[in-house]
Order: structure tokens, then C-alpha cells, then sequence
């Protein structure tokens, strides 16, 4: 579908629009208005009929490089739920992980820009892909690399992460380590024509002990970065005892986003430990959003004070007593958040325990439970590991089985469709962690899978009709991670 129109820039005027699908109107950004939650579940916007995602071979035992697939998700087609094209990457071990955008709906009022390049960063080799997808969108090229050098040389960083889009044209993508794989997390800027490292974001030694994910929001001057974990520590795997070696985050970092200094360093706790994926409300003008904090499976709500940003715990996922397992609890261990674009419902994946939930988030400080699926996991009543005690009084759940085929692994990485309607999700965290927790989905691969969503009452349901095994590429099983439509979806872009 169309991402642009004549005269206006890449993306959508304003979250509503882009639910609708009518990128129509150059109208000053002002008079679009946030978006409103009543009747959005009766639009329609465009299906999206391909999207992309990194394919990792990194420690899965064969040696090829990682490639950026094109898999086809339009029911019409006859090459429906496969993989149409791949992308090799010139390098081996690269660990391609999360993708952004060389423009979005942040530049739509510049209509000399465009949506045709995708930001690959490489979270193990440092490497960062641009990918030329604007030529043909079926078949992507790649069009540069940036070597590891000019992060190291020039901004003193590695291993990159998230990649957003500015304003101004220029590419930020935020980093979670030094060179020698130290936690360090600051922000490299990239020319947004050339693809050139320009240098950090952040000021001279102003970057934080960790870094991963972040989102920024101009309205109120501010951009929030969270922290994973020190690379050298978590790069083979999760030890437990990193975490209270101190090699793991646990904290917000809020910056002025005109000024480019670190305001504040907002501590969530033991409960808040490894806070990962950072959203805030796609309304431009809300001064609040979630956080998931894996470690200790919870959910923290952001938000603006009169000084300061303060945080809140606003859903808390009990562990299971468990016996047959590496420790005595299982954490639900939540990976992957998003929030709809009309700011109503968020998503997210308990990696260990295998479900997606859904939370009408209406009332933004009492999130609603309304939907949940199991979708594989540690946790299935056929396995090795036998639920002793569950605060939640929940079955172990049956193997997710879809066209034959069992699912190895847990439900992870998710995307939503634009209107709302339809779940994407992968099953790969990152190759070094899935092969410790789930070394059956080494040796079989990842699978796509998509879940139906009911928007007006809340609910998830599986669609048995569709799958993509990862374990039958030609290369041999490899692990699918992040999911991007051409067009832009509800965790790329951002709207000023």
C-alpha cells in the first residue's frame, strides 16, 4: 500500500490516519488532533501484504550469513505465508536484530523525503545495513555498509540496537556497549542521505550504564532510553548471577531532547530489573507510555510529573513454582510490548511461560486483562517441566500445533497490523538466549505465526491457517526475529 502522497512526506499525518490508511492531507500537524479510541475498531485501513525480518544464523551451528527476509502475508496471493525473497548479508555471525526506518511518519511534512531504506544494525558483529527497499519491495539490495570501525572510532560505541528516524533527516540508533563489550549506552547519529557516521547524540561522557530501546516525544522535549545488559555478559547466554554482579539494568534514562543532556536517571527496582522495550502512547501530545521489564515480569506506566517523570508498576506477571526446570520459579519473562495505534490496547509476549496478552489500557493506570493466548512455551503440559504451584490457578497449556506442525519456542517478538486486527509474532529472542532456553527451535528453526484480534471487546485467537516454518529455508533452520511492514507500523513511527 501507499505510504506517501503527492506533496507530504513518508507515513501518516497522525496515529488515526494511519489506522484509516489516508496519508490524504499536508494539513499543519497541529490541526490533525491525537487520535480517539471511540468507533477506530470500525475503520478500515490497507492490508499489508508483505513485511521484512532479519533471519539469524549466529549460534545455530551453520555456518551462512544472517539475511533480511521478504515474506508474503497477503491471503490473495498464491505465494501466501512464504518466504518470496532473501538477502544474504556479506558477513557471517552478524546477529541482525531489530530494523528501522530511514524516514517515517516523523519527516511527513518534507516531501523530498522517502521510506526506502531499512536500518539493519548487527547487535553482536556492531555492523549497520542499509537496505534498499524502495527499488523493487519484494526483492530489497543492500545499499552500504557501515563498518564496526566508525562506531568505534567516532562515537566510542557498539553494539547497536534500535534505529529510528528524525525530524531533521538524520538516523539515531542507540547502542548497548563499548568496544570491548562493556555496558555503555549512547546514541549514534547517521547522515540521513549518505548513511555516514556523523558522530553521538549524546554529549562528551554523558552516556549511561546500559543501553537499548528508545522513544522519543518533541511535544514535551524528551526522549527515554531503557537498558538491557552488558553485551560480554549476555552474549552466550543469561547467568543469573550477572544480575546481582550489576552487569544488568534497571533504570529509565530520561533526556532533554532539544539539549541533548540526561535529565534523569529513573531506578524501577528489583521489580523493574532489564526494562526493555519503551513505548509511549502515539498520541504526539500524551506525556506518558509503558515499559516491560523482563527479569521480574512487569509492566511500569511513565509518565510526566510537574518537576520530573515518575514511574508506577501497573501490571505484575506471577512466576510459577516449577520443578524440572534450571531454577525452583519461572519468571513469565516479558520480552516484546506495543501499544495499538488508537492508544487502547497493549500487547505483549511471556517468552518462558508462552503467551501473548492483551490489556485494554483505557484506564492508563489500571490496564484490563482481555485477551490471551498460549502459543508454545516452557510451560506445556506434554514437556519436561511440571507446574508445582500457579498464583493464576492456570492449566499448563496443550503444544501449539498449526498445520501439522508443533511450535518450538515461545511466542516473542510482535507487529501489529495498522488497523489493529491482525498479530504478527516470531518466536526468536536472540540466537544466544534461545539456544539456552529453547534448543529445540535451534535445531527446527523459528515460525511466524498470526493472531486475530477482536478491537471491540478485546480477545486473541490463533489463526490456524497461517504459518511460516523457519525450520525449511534453503540454508538449512534459522531464527526469525523483528517484523516490519513497507509501510510503516505502530513501533517504528513517530509522530511530532
Amino acid at each position: 500500500f501507499s505510504a506517501s502522497c503527492s506533496g507530504c512526506g513518508p507515513g501518516y499525518r497522525s496515529p488515526l490516519d494511519a489506522m484509516k490508511g489516508e496519508p490524504i492531507s499536508c494539513l499543519p500537524r497541529s490541526s490533525a488532533g491525537p487520535p480517539h479510541s471511540s468507533n477506530l475498531f470500525l475503520l478500515q485501513g490497507p492490508r499489508e501484504e508483505i513485511l521484512y525480518l532479519p533471519c539469524i544464523y549466529r549460534n545455530t551451528g551453520i555456518l551462512k550469513p544472517d539475511y533480511l527476509a521478504t515474506v508474503d502475508v497477503d491471503p490473495k496471493s498464491p505465494t501466501y505465508c512464504q518466504v518470496i525473497h532473501r538477502l544474504p548479508m556479506p558477513n557471517l555471525r552478524d546477529e541482525l536484530h531489530h530494523s528501522g526506518w530511514n524516514a517515517c511518519s516523523s519527516c511527513f511534512d518534507d516531501a523530498s523525503k522517502k521510506r526506502n531504506f531499512l536500518i539493519l544494525p548487527s547487535l553482536i558483529s556492531s555492523r549497520i545495513y542499509v537496505v534498499d527497499v524502495g527499488t523493487n519491495p519484494r526483492a530489497p539490495k543492500i545499499h552500504k555498509m557501515v563498518e564496526p570501525i566508525e562506531l568505534y572510532w567516532k562515537c566510542g560505541l557498539a553494539n547497536p540496537h534500535t534505529s529510528h528516524c528524525l525530524g531533521s533527516g538524520q538516523i539515531m540508533i542507540s547502542c548497548m556497549g563499548d568496544p570491548s563489550g562493556n555496558g555503555k549506552g549512547g546514541f549514534v547519529l547517521l547522515d540521513g542521505e549518505t548513511f555516514e557516521v556523523i558522530g553521538n547524540w549524546e554529549h562528551q561522557g554523558e552516556a549511561v550504564p546500559f543501553g537499548y530501546d528508545f522513544w522519543y516525544q518533541p511535544r514535551h522535549n524528551v526522549m527515554i532510553s531503557t537498558e538491557w545488559g552488558a553485551p560480554k555478559a549476555l552474549v552466550n547466554g543469561f547467568n543469573p548471577a550477572h544480575v546481582q554482579e550489576g552487569l544488568y539494568g534497571s533504570a529509565l534514562n530520561i533526556w532533554d531532547w532539544t539539549t541533548h543532556k540526561k535529565l534523569q536517571r529513573l531506578d524501577l527496582g528489583e521489580e523493574g530489573a532489564i526494562p526493555l522495550e519503551v513505548r509511549f502512547l502515539h498520541d504526539p501530545s500524551a506525556a506518558e507510555g509503558y515499559v516491560g521489564c523482563a527479569l521480574n515480569s512487569t509492566v511500569f506506566r511513565f509518565y510526566k510529573t510537574e518537576g520530573d517523570w515518575a514511574a508506577e508498576k501497573v501490571i505484575s506477571i506471577p512466576s510459577k513454582k516449577v520443578e524440572g526446570w534450571m531454577l525452583p520459579e519461572m519468571p513469565s519473562l516479558i520480552t516484546d510490548i506495543l501499544i495499538s495505534l488508537d492508544d487502547r490496547y497493549l500487547y505483549f509476549s511471556n517468552w518462558l511461560h508462552g503467551d501473548i496478552r492483551q490489556y485494554d489500557i483505557t484506564d492508563r493506570r489500571n490496564p484490563r486483562l482481555v485477551g490471551q493466548v498460549f502459543l508454545g512455551g516452557s510451560i506445556v503440559r506434554d514437556g519436561p517441566i511440571r507446574v508445582l504451584e500457579d498464583p493464576e490457578n492456570q492449566q499448563q497449556p496443550r503444544p501449539c500445533i498449526i498445520k501439522g506442525k508443533r511450535i518450538p519456542g515461545s511466542p516473542q517478538m510482535l507487529q501489529l497490523s495498522l488497523d489493529g486486527r491482525r498479530l504478527y509474532v516470531t518466536t526468536s529472542l536472540y540466537s544466544g538466549w534461545d539456544k539456552q532456553f529453547y534448543p529445540d527451535m535451534i535445531r527446527e528453526g523459528s515460525v511466524m505465526m498470526q493472531i486475530d484480534v477482536d478491537t471491540v471487546d478485546g480477545g486473541l485467537t490463533l489463526n490456524e491457517d497461517f504459518l511460516v516454518d523457519f525450520g525449511k529455508e534453503p540454508d538449512g533452520p534459522v531464527l526469525a526475529h523483528e517484523l516490519r511492514y513497507p509501510g510503516g507500523d505502530c513501533t517504528s513511527d513517530i509522530w511530532l
